[in-house]
């Protein structure tokens, strides 16, 4: 059995077959080394949970649409997540590209055994236009953190984080206002007023389940930077169910917020979810109260 186990390992992947996966001691996954996974990444993580999540925010790059600077918070913030699984690591992740980095990234990611699970756009007239990345694996986490690091060097996001710059910029809005119509609480984060509203059904991928929501991206995740005058720019994603995906465009028209693309992040997750960019420049609340009806024709949670 020792000897079958150590066949599908082959030197230099950092993909883990599913049986080796299972068979692996799960009480290996509390000992992760994430010291060493935090040293190979550049960062520290953001942990929820048993899973740690790395921000790669495209901070190199100044996007603009509808005359909107695109902050990283608003619609650039890449990330990959850890969690302990099998006796090694799942990874998720979405990485923000230049439609020139793709196929580097790619190329890289594949040939180190990492796997490719969705290309999209999110925005639309943004200039430079960006693409969004996502990405899985399982098997030892500095292996799959060195071949992310490597990879993400075929681009030009930034692998080492700046100082911080003086103070966070102030929210410009009612977000005690905004909190109400969400029914979520939102967070501050480079300007940007952030909420993660969850779904009531569990998600799940290859049997194990996608938890916390937030930080392994299932979430509907919607964000409002201040463009002045009690007015936001929004963008996000919903995270759908097929049934819920016409009802949720036809809420969000009706409330000019603009649909930008609908797409699968994932391979295999249960159920089949979908995800639904949007894109508005208005009057805040307004907007929030659109969001929000949208949100009422899904399974979503409220307070």
């Amino acid at each position: 059995m020792k000897a079958a186990i150590l066949a599908v390992i082959s030197i230099g992947t950092c993909i883990l077959s599913p049986a080796s996966q299972w068979l692996m001691s799960e009480a290996h996954a509390q000992e992760l080394d994430w010291q060493k996974v935090d040293e190979t990444l550049g960062r520290k993580p953001a942990v929820s949970d048993d899973v740690h999540r790395y921000g790669f925010p495209r901070t190199d790059l100044a996007v603009t649409l509808d005359g909107v600077a695109v902050k990283p918070a608003l619609a650039l913030g890449g990330w990959i997540a850890f969690k302990p699984a099998h006796g090694g690591a799942m990874v998720m992740g979405d990485l923000v590209l230049l439609e020139t980095e793709i196929t580097p990234v790619m190329t890289k990611m594949v040939a180190s055994g990492l796997e490719i699970t969705a290309v999209h756009n999110h925005l639309l007239r943004a200039t430079p236009a960006t693409f969004y990345m996502h990405v899985t694996g399982h098997g030892d986490p500095i292996k799959l953190a060195a071949a992310i690091h490597d990879a993400l060097a075929e681009s030009k996001t930034p692998l080492t984080l700046p100082a911080p710059a003086g103070p966070p910029p102030v929210v410009d809005l009612d977000t005690a206002k905004l909190d109400q119509i969400m029914g979520v609480n939102g967070q501050a984060n480079g300007g940007v007023d952030q909420y993660n509203v969850k779904r009531r059904d569990p998600i799940t991928q290859e049997g194990m389940p996608l938890a916390p929501v937030g930080a392994m991206g299932v979430a509907n995740g919607i964000n409002f930077r201040p463009t002045g005058g009690g007015k936001a720019a929004i963008t996000g994603d919903f995270v759908l169910t097929g049934d819920e995906v016409n009802p949720v465009i036809v809420a969000l028209r009706e409330h000019g917020i603009e649909v930008t693309a609908l797409h699968s992040h994932m391979l295999d997750e249960q159920p089949r979810l979908f995800f639904m960019p949007f894109w508005a420049n208005d009057d805040a609340v307004r907007l929030a109260e659109g969001l929000r009806a949208a949100l009422d024709k899904t399974a979503s949670t409220k307070s």
